[in-house]
């Protein structure tokens, strides 16, 4: 295929091609998933150039090795941000011309990769989708509205804190790009991508008037419903005519989700603000009904991956592959009604599988699990009330006292992380520092950030709100991150523990509470390396888990995990 692609390069008198991960809606899942289809990379983030001569990927250090391994033989490899896509295109040529789909990068993905060391020729025919024949996804289900008691807040009250932020900032014209943000503001859910129930659609708010774009046909169902009698619904390729007809000077894009394409629609008529969508930081506070809704999800959730623990931790005969396990994971989960499908591809990784810090399990990588494996699986649901995510490594045999003692710091981290008084320590920049401390000790490190944001029955990964090296977003009541400090031995083993959690204010402290419910594997750890409040943690923790979940758990489930106490 990369071939053909090439003869289209030469045909489009061009030097090379550019393939980024992302697709046009700039989604979490990309679909179709274009890099991987011409590079067999199966990550979630990356960015191909494709030249006459050469084969160049570019991944950040998540995915360093699993990309080495996917696609190593045809792609040179690059770790990004250590090395820019710029940096390595001036070694080769100055001033290559490399061609680019306009809808599939903003001014900022585009500029921030290549500078200004190549000549960027937008190609409005996508040559990957000529290639492989892939035409727009009109198929599927109809989008859907939250009930009030799942949303928690209508659409008109959202839409009216909206306005308040758009008025403030004397804002009458704003492009909501990000389909996770109109799938919020009006309450919308949908079946057009894999793992997330994100509707691919986009709104304009102009004057107060809305107009909703997307696929017409799916929009019947909410068409006829009185909540949505004063939005207006056009096709995404009515977009210009619409645009055409509006009135006004400025427009407001968030040119971190706004495409090229759609930009230069827009700047045809209007004066740009660039400006963040307020709905990022409106949607990343949750509700106090969100908030409810998530605590019943996680301990549904929890429920199903501790019998699952409890499952694979006391199998006599450890017969079992990679895929085996995550299908049987599944096979829990499905059992409650709620449950709808995975929040995001599960990782179970044994032995050197486990090191690939997102790997995914296919025909080709699918490992036996051995008795002496560190077993790491990190999975989610998406439930119609919440969202999880969770990760626990679990040894099948006595580990090795070196293994328990990173284990272990990796376990004081994310101990340390769940601790923290946020009244004194608030951004995500600070709090990471917490979690790597005790592996720093030991010149121990992991190449990931501790934690993301997540969304409620949403996407899985969500802003502007993470736990990170470089995030100094303020971590604040109602905010929901994960906790996931790990280490990562190349072709031995991976250690990660995840927990959900969010913020909460009682009078005047600041604090986080789990929302994740599932034992630790207590065989991992030095508990001569604990001090004694991360020992209090540990025992308070594996209480309320058992307080919580216990009910749903059979006797012999029940006494397994009432040793943990």
């Amino acid at each position: 295929m990369i071939n053909l692609l090439k003869k289209l390069i030469h045909n489009n008198n061009i030097d090379g091609y550019i393939v980024p991960k992302n697709d046009e809606f700039f989604s979490e899942y990309a679909y179709p998933n274009r890099l991987e289809l011409i590079s067999n990379f199966s990550g979630s983030a990356g960015l191909a150039v494709i030249l006459k001569d050469k084969n160049l990927l570019f991944v950040d250090g998540r995915y360093t090795l699993q990309a080495n391994i996917e696609c190593g033989k045809n792609f040179k490899i690059f770790e990004v941000p250590k090395v820019r896509p710029f940096e390595v295109i001036k070694k080769i040529k100055h001033k290559l011309t490399l061609g680019f789909d306009p809808k599939l990068f903003t001014e900022i993905s585009l500029r921030s990769n290549f500078r200004e060391v190549c000549n960027l020729v937008p190609i409005n025919k996508n040559l990957i989708d000529k290639i492989f024949n892939l035409k727009n996804n009109n198929k599927g289900k109809e989008f859907y509205c939250l009930k009030e008691d799942i949303a928690g807040e209508s659409i008109y009250s959202k839409l009216n804190r909206l306005s308040l932020i758009l008025k403030k900032k004397k804002i009458n014209s704003i492009f909501i790009s990000a389909p996770e943000n109109c799938a919020w503001l009006l309450n919308v859910r949908g079946f057009d991508n894999p793992n997330s129930p994100i509707p691919n659609c986009q709104i304009i708010l102009n004057n107060n008037k809305i107009y909703f774009f997307s696929n017409i046909k799916k929009t019947k169902k909410i068409k006829n419903s009185i909540k949505y009698k004063k939005i207006k619904f056009y096709e995404f390729k009515e977009f210009a005519k619409v645009v055409n007809n509006l009135k006004g000077k400025n427009f407001s894009i968030d040119r971190n989700s706004c495409s090229i394409f759609n930009k230069s629609i827009i700047l045809s008529k209007f004066n740009i603000i660039n400006d963040i969508d307020p709905c990022y930081w409106l949607k990343a506070i949750k509700n106090k009904t969100e908030i409810k809704n998530m605590i019943n999800a996680h301990i549904e959730d929890g429920a199903a991956l501790t019998k699952f623990l409890y499952w694979i931790k006391t199998k006599k005969k450890l017969n079992l592959t990679e895929i085996d396990a995550e299908k049987k994971l599944e096979a829990f989960r499905k059992k409650n009604k709620n449950f709808l499908y995975p929040s995001f591809n599960t990782i179970a990784g044994s032995g050197p599988n486990g090191a690939i810090i997102h790997y995914r399990a296919n025909k080709k990588t699918n490992r036996k699990i051995k008795k002496n494996d560190i077993f790491l699986c990190d999975s989610g649901g998406q439930y119609e009330y919440g969202t999880t995510d969770v990760t626990r490594t679990v040894c099948f045999s006595k580990p090795t006292s070196n293994i328990k003692n990173i284990f272990t710091r990796v376990l004081k981290g994310h101990i340390s992380v769940s601790n923290t008084n946020l009244n004194k320590i608030s951004t995500g920049k600070e709090i990471d520092k917490r979690a790597r401390a005790s592996l720093k000790r030991a010149n121990l490190d992991y190449g990931h950030g501790t934690g993301h944001g997540v969304g409620y029955f949403l996407n899985v990964h969500e802003g502007p709100q993470s736990i990170s090296k470089f995030n100094n977003v303020k971590i604040v009541p109602g905010m929901i991150v994960s906790n996931e400090p790990g280490y990562y031995k190349e072709k031995k083993f991976g250690i990660r523990i995840e927990n959900l959690i969010y913020v909460k204010k009682n009078k005047q402290n600041i604090k986080f509470k789990n929302l994740t419910l599932a034992p630790i594997d207590t065989d991992l750890i030095n508990f001569k390396m604990l001090n004694s409040n991360e020992k209090k943690y540990l025992n308070n923790y594996h209480s309320e888990v058992y307080s919580k979940i216990s009910k749903y758990l059979s006797s012999a489930e029940k006494k397994w995990l009432y040793r943990l106490i």
